[in-house]
């Protein structure tokens, strides 16, 4: 784990308001200041990159390490020993409106977000999967319309639309087989992210809780409603083989507990648009690791479309001034 990962984390901790830090260096002139909030909006903007980054070897873990044919106990194992764990770390439960606020959040992020995405991952090849993910940054722009009053400019549509063609030559391939189910689960999947992208900006974080314990009450609460249902519905396999242990950890520590909290500290302080281009690095990370883990290959067609990614995930980035919590 990035020890610059692990501080940036623990400084999602509760902050004292602007003025309030103790003994501290002259402020910045007018000439300084702007490029120091660029270099703190690119730094945040890097550690949130690291969770779709991490979500981007989902995949692979699943179809390489997991269980075939068990989307739901996937979804269980990755998200309640995740949300257990960091709510016994924390020691903080919701309080107030934070209750259903928590709960609701648990449920698109993870209680109807994970079943949906790993049947999607069962279902779909990876690379269609990933090209209707990418559609993210723009049903984040048609939703900040109406919960966050913010009308997205031309410059977020046109790198919306160019990550989707990035994505798409990416990964897509002309034997790709298209299963109806699957397809509409990753629509439903990215849709109910998308919506809590935009809830999370608009809730915020409550006073004197830590982004941990935050990431801690979704994650338990997504993995409660997950639980029940999996052991009803698909039950245990006869046996865990190391490989199976192996990626029910890593995508619970890494790919969740560790990634979801780099990921809300991002949704925290960056505009809600340019969090959301963030999550092209999905299909990107996907890529590589079909490259370096199973052996494919990339034509240039695909070297093309990685291109259009990253000039979409940059162009995306907000021109705003950055602000920190």
């Amino acid at each position: 784990m990035p020890i610059r990962a692990i501080r940036a984390i623990r400084a999602g901790e509760p902050q004292p308001a602007a003025g309030q830090e103790g003994p501290a260096a002259p402020a910045p002139g007018p000439a300084t200041a702007p490029r120091a909030s660029a270099r703190a909006a690119a730094g945040t903007a890097a550690l949130a990159a690291i969770g779709p980054a991490t979500w981007g070897t989902t995949y692979v873990t699943t179809t390489e390490l997991l269980p075939p044919d068990r989307p739901l106990l996937a979804a269980a194992l990755r998200a309640l020993p995740a949300g257990l764990i960091l709510l016994a770390l924390t020691r903080r439960l919701p309080s107030g409106d934070w209750w259903w606020k928590a709960g609701v959040l648990g449920l698109l992020n993870f209680g109807a977000f994970f079943p949906l995405l790993f049947f999607g991952a069962y279902h779909l090849p990876g690379g269609v999967a990933s090209t209707v993910s990418a559609i993210m940054p723009l049903l984040v722009a048609g939703f900040g319309i109406g919960v966050l009053k913010v009308r997205p400019s031309r410059r977020t549509l046109l790198a919306g639309l160019v990550g989707v063609a990035g994505v798409a030559l990416l990964v897509l391939r002309g034997s790709a087989t298209v299963d109806l189910a699957g397809l509409v689960a990753m629509l439903t999947a990215t849709t109910l992210m998308a919506l809590a992208v935009v809830l999370s900006k608009r809730w915020g974080r409550p006073e004197g809780v830590s982004l941990l314990a935050l990431t801690g009450w979704q994650l338990t609460a997504g993995g409660l409603v997950l639980a029940p249902v999996a052991l009803t519905a698909e039950g245990l396999p006869d046996h865990f083989t190391g490989a199976n242990a192996a990626g029910y950890a890593y995508l619970g520590i890494i790919g969740t507990a560790l990634a979801y909290a780099l990921w809300f500290r991002g949704i925290e302080r960056l505009p809600a648009s340019s969090v959301s281009f963030l999550g092209l690095t999905n299909p990107v990370v996907a890529t590589l690791a079909g490259l370096l883990l199973l052996g494919q290959t990339l034509t240039v067609w695909q070297l093309g479309g990685l291109v259009l990614v990253i000039g979409s995930v940059v162009l995306g980035q907000s021109r705003r001034r950055f602000r920190a919590r």
